[in-house]
């Protein structure tokens, strides 16, 4: 079988290019032959630079690359991977399935305009999606009346996990990423700032950019750091920030498997994946975030009820575990057989 995927240029430190490639990796274990083709922004001039990016900045994948979007040759499957790449998936003749990686609601990241629009226009092309979490494909069902299948946020355990004998500190970690608007930066620092003037006591670890942004308060800012270091710093904090204000992150999941409490906002896009009771969710107030955090904090029950459920509620989703479904989902589309009938609800 040979599969092809339609690809944004790269980002350093994203997430969502890693996921990409290690799915595009897990696809070629399952028996697949990928060719990557890579949005050509003028920064690299070859095929090779492609792939010395990749091992650079995610770890590495066994694909072919090719640099532009000037596809060729016969696929049983493509796949685009970003809005603007949709409509080169559904005018592409040589493919026998065309399906859509989803992993945010892109259009969210717009203002209300052209680019939101262009980017709801996309889920409109007749592509079948695959989609990372439920709240997508409750989307894509409930909205645009499109076939959808998903696989579930997952961790890599081998990374993330509770160690022993590491000491608590009295401390917050933040996902902080103002180059994400989606993250709301914004807010997270208000409602830090709000924490470390009523509990100056509380250490406040921020990561995830090397933007230093505009913050009045102490702090340590780690920038970007290896998801090695993640692990150590979700063991020693004893509540983790991450703000989705759209299709959750990964992060949440991954601070859960590591036995950290976490908090985020009590919005629709949160209500599919994140469970009731390892998850503290907020209202998108930074007083209500505050408030959220201090709780966990002031709580060492609490904190302990929510991290040991998080670890039980992530005990069987290891990334293998979201592999397969990638993989069977993938399967069921090539072999024209996905269930279309499963309904997704609300946690």
């Amino acid at each position: 079988m040979r599969a092809a995927w339609v690809l944004p240029s790269f980002i350093e430190g994203s997430g969502g290019h890693r996921t990409m490639f290690q799915n595009i990796q897990c696809l070629m274990e399952h028996g697949y032959e990928c060719d990557v083709y890579i949005e050509d922004n003028g920064d690299v001039r070859t095929a090779d630079d492609l792939k010395k990016q990749v091992d650079q900045f995610f770890g590495g994948c066994g694909c072919k690359y090719f640099l532009g979007f000037h596809l060729s040759g016969e696929y049983d499957i493509l796949f685009a991977t970003a809005w603007f790449t949709a409509k080169i998936v559904r005018d592409y003749p040589h493919a026998k399935h065309k399906a859509y990686f989803i992993q945010d609601f892109e259009a969210l990241f717009n203002p209300m305009g052209d680019g939101y629009l262009l980017a709801c226009t996309s889920y409109c092309y007749g592509l079948s999606p695959i989609t990372i979490g439920k709240w997508l494909t409750n989307k894509m069902q409930t909205e645009y009346h499109t076939h959808s299948q998903y696989f579930d946020f997952c961790a890599d355990h081998a990374v993330y996990y509770r160690k022993s004998g590491v000491k608590k500190e009295n401390a917050i970690c933040f996902i902080y990423q103002p180059d994400k608007p989606r993250r709301c930066s914004i807010i997270g620092i208000e409602a830090l700032g709000i924490v470390k003037y009523l509990r100056p006591d509380i250490k406040i670890y921020l990561y995830g950019s090397t933007v230093k942004g505009n913050v009045w308060f102490e702090h340590t800012n780690l920038g970007i750091i290896p998801i090695e270091q993640c692990n150590e710093l979700y063991n020693k904090c004893t509540v983790g920030l991450c703000i989705s204000s759209s299709n959750p992150s990964r992060i949440p999941f991954e601070m859960m498997a590591a036995g950290l409490p976490v908090v985020d906002l009590h919005m629709e896009n949160n209500l599919y994946d994140m469970p009731d009771s390892g998850v503290s969710l907020a209202h998108y107030t930074p007083e209500s975030i505050a408030q959220a955090l201090i709780d966990i904090i002031d709580n060492p029950k609490k904190a302990e009820q929510l991290s040991h459920f998080g670890q039980e509620f992530m005990k069987n989703r290891t990334l293998e575990y979201g592999y397969h479904q990638f993989c069977q989902a993938v399967d069921n589309l090539t072999n024209n057989r996905a269930d279309y009938d499963k309904v997704v609800t609300r946690i």
